[in-house]
């Protein structure tokens, strides 16, 4: 673990939090020549960037005929632009970086039902009108080469998706930033955010005095910034992971070892972890709590994907907060003039915080025009307020979930 901060420093950048947005961000700065200090309230990964479900999946929660539709064809083309953006950021940091994560090729949309698979085939023709290639349909009888369950009716690979290890990706970031000269303080959690021509970030025992501060906490602010927590409901998503499987067992499983998100609105995703276990996910719960049985939520659908696992031991089990909008699209804005975030993927924020850290680190050295467009998209309030945003999000949830389950 590395040391706490404390004493006063300076420098050009402050960043608050070391997971995928502030470490993305952090590093594009750094490879600029800045002069940038981390600060991380816990470990480095500890929220969702440690322990999401490892998937380059490309866009936004809510795709990019919905921003053109709401917010006007210059923010759907320019997001459209960026959409597919994050993942390439990806590789390039592995690649460039040598980041040790088994990364491997191929993510897969799958459809329970034909009306989604009507929708992907809409996606299909929605991204490949924004320049994104690599996509292939696939009926039930194709997917069969791909996924050893008969849940699905179709699904649609997209070439340019893949899987990895999360946490090993942001601690590779971690140790590429800091061979640029950045400097991380973990432990070291920001308790207040003083404006001014130089902003000072304060810490139990230290500060940081910057001419430019980022915050990137996501769904794990606590209270440093409650305007922004107010724009935003913590989730927690559920994973598992079973003991390793054999070869064999791998290969009925998912034989060309792509990674799989079926599109249910309370989505279930999975995959094979580089020693072979197969780590299944889902089970979204409303409000930053943990549920006594993650088990419980997880395993009744994963059996339902693979009914041969019944009785395999499942060695982990963890649950982590993202942070979900309420028109599910992510939070990019600056508070007077040199203070950024960027917030609120909801579900999208592997490849899209990634892409968020470029935009920051662009805006901050002057080029801020895709930050624009991001900034100029609404930034709602949650209703009903602190007592009543979190069981009204989950009657939404309830009803879409129900006509997932209809198919209609």
């Amino acid at each position: 673990m590395r040391l706490p901060l404390q004493e006063n420093v300076k420098a050009d950048i402050c960043v608050i939090g070391a997971g995928y947005t502030g470490m993305s961000t952090a590093l594009h700065l750094a490879e600029n020549g800045y002069k940038v200090i981390v600060l991380e309230g816990s470990r480095i990964g500890f929220g969702a960037s440690g322990r999401n479900g490892g998937q380059i999946v490309n866009s936004y929660s809510r795709d990019v005929d919905f921003i053109e539709k709401h917010y006007g064809k210059h923010a759907g083309a320019e997001m459209g632009e960026m959409a597919f953006e994050g993942g390439r950021i990806i590789r390039r940091f592995v690649e460039q970086y040598d980041i040790k994560c088994d990364l491997k090729p191929g993510g897969i949309f799958a459809a329970c039902n034909k009306r989604q698979l009507s929708e992907l085939e809409a996606k299909k023709a929605l991204w490949e009108s924004h320049g994104h290639t690599g996509l292939e349909l696939l009926d039930k009888e194709q997917l069969k080469s791909y996924v050893g369950s008969d849940r699905y009716v179709g699904a649609l690979l997209d070439n340019t998706g893949g899987h990895f290890h999360p946490l090993n990706l942001v601690l590779g970031e971690a140790a590429a930033f800091e061979s640029l000269g950045g400097t991380i303080y973990e432990g070291s959690p920001a308790i207040n955010v003083q404006e001014g021509a130089m902003a000072v970030v304060k810490t139990e025992f230290g500060s940081v005095t910057a001419d430019y501060v980022v915050v990137a906490g996501n769904a794990y602010l606590n209270g440093l910034i409650p305007k922004l927590e107010s724009r935003a409901i913590p989730c927690g998503t559920q994973v598992v992971t079973t003991e390793p499987l054999s070869e064999e067992v791998q290969k009925r499983l998912l034989p060309k070892d792509n990674c799989i998100e079926d599109c249910n609105y309370l989505l279930d995703y999975y995959r094979l972890s580089g020693d072979g276990r197969l780590i299944y996910g889902g089970g979204v719960t409303y409000g930053a709590r943990e549920p006594d049985k993650i088990e419980f939520l997880i395993m009744p659908n994963m059996l339902k994907t693979y009914p041969e696992l019944k009785g395999v031991k499942i060695d982990y089990a963890w649950t982590g907060n993202f942070l979900l909008t309420l028109m599910r699209l992510p939070q990019l804005g600056r508070i007077g003039g040199n203070i950024f975030y960027a917030q609120g993927y909801s579900g999208h924020g592997v490849t899209c915080s990634h892409l968020a850290g470029k935009v920051l680190s662009d805006a901050i050295r002057g080029q801020a025009e895709r930050f624009d467009v991001f900034a100029g998209l609404p930034q709602y309030n949650f209703p009903g307020g602190r007592l009543f945003r979190i069981p009204l999000t989950a009657l939404g949830a309830w009803y879409y979930n129900l006509r997932d389950q209809l198919g209609v």
